[in-house]
């Protein structure tokens, strides 16, 4: 019997590389996304290594332009006829406004529409898998904002806050795993849809923020769990026999929890799901 096949995005430090590590090490097939070679290989020789698994694969994908997440899609596609397990982890924090090569602002551009687009060209892939789930890491943050800016999603207007640029972002993740669980339940395509809050753990995370909060960061994480930690819900939502069936859900610490009263607006869940289609040039989501 073939191993299940695990696409884990993000997967050269931190959350995402301990979660493809544990999930090496229960003999799963794991394709590790990564946006830098040197950072990529280093971290798939260690996980080798680590759980003496060597169907540990590697693709290059940079999660914040549509053009490299195209190209890592026919990549993918080459190489597999079928996905079991998406894990959507790759995400930042940035200390100034930044743009991405798609003239979106950089942490809506890596954190949310990174997660919609690579899901998009995904889907048919994992529809033609076994274990059909999708996993995306969303965060506690997403309750750190009251309010979307509907005139001004690039942030181009107001002043910069990073907290809140990355606060946003988390929202928009649940709302991400909100309509697409419902999409994927309407077509009957057995594809299950949630998200999680890893909880406080020190990855390193905040370097490509501003420079007192990378030392904040720095500081903080001696005194905070570690990747390993942070990596149990993102596992335990992948692989776990009780949630097969569980869809639309946000966890955290590997139970089920509660989203702000924002993050539960249907409403905005669906202009930011439309809007993010507008974006992307889609007409049909998954259609590739």
């Amino acid at each position: 019997m073939t191993a299940p096949l695990i696409v884990i995005t993000g997967a050269n430090s931190g959350i995402g590389k301990a979660t493809a590590l544990a999930l090496a090490k229960k003999g799963n097939r794991i394709v590790m996304i990564c946006r830098n070679e040197e950072r990529g290989v280093a971290a798939q020789q260690d996980v080798i290594a680590e759980s003496g698994n060597k169907q540990v694969f590697l693709e290059f994908c940079d999660l914040s332009s549509h053009a490299s997440i195209k190209t890592c899609s026919l990549v993918l596609h080459q190489k597999y006829k079928a996905i079991d397990i998406l894990i959507n982890n790759a995400g930042s924090i940035f200390g100034s406004h930044q743009l991405t090569e798609d003239g979106l602002e950089r942490t809506f551009g890596l954190n949310h529409m990174g997660y919609f687009l690579f899901t998009h060209y995904m889907l048919d892939l994992l529809r033609a898998g076994t274990g059909k789930r999708i996993v995306s890491v969303a965060s506690i943050a997403h309750k750190m904002t009251s309010s979307i800016p509907w005139g001004d999603l690039q942030l181009r207007n107001i002043t910069y806050r990073q907290f809140h640029a990355y606060a946003l972002s988390k929202l928009y993740n649940i709302y991400f795993t909100k309509i697409l669980a419902q999409k994927m339940l309407d077509e009957k395509t057995g594809i299950t849809v949630n998200c999680l809050h890893p909880g406080s753990i020190y990855t390193g995370f905040g370097s490509s923020g501003s420079k007192a909060f990378a030392k904040l960061v720095q500081f903080g994480g001696r005194f905070l769990p570690t990747p390993k930690t942070g990596a149990k819900t993102s596992v335990y939502l992948a692989t776990a026999a009780e949630v097969a069936e569980v869809t639309g859900v946000y966890y955290a610490h590997g139970r089920k929890a509660g989203i702000s009263r924002l993050a539960k607006n249907k409403e905005a869940a669906q202009r930011i799901w439309n809007k993010s289609m507008e974006l992307a040039e889609i007409e049909e989501y998954g259609a590739i």
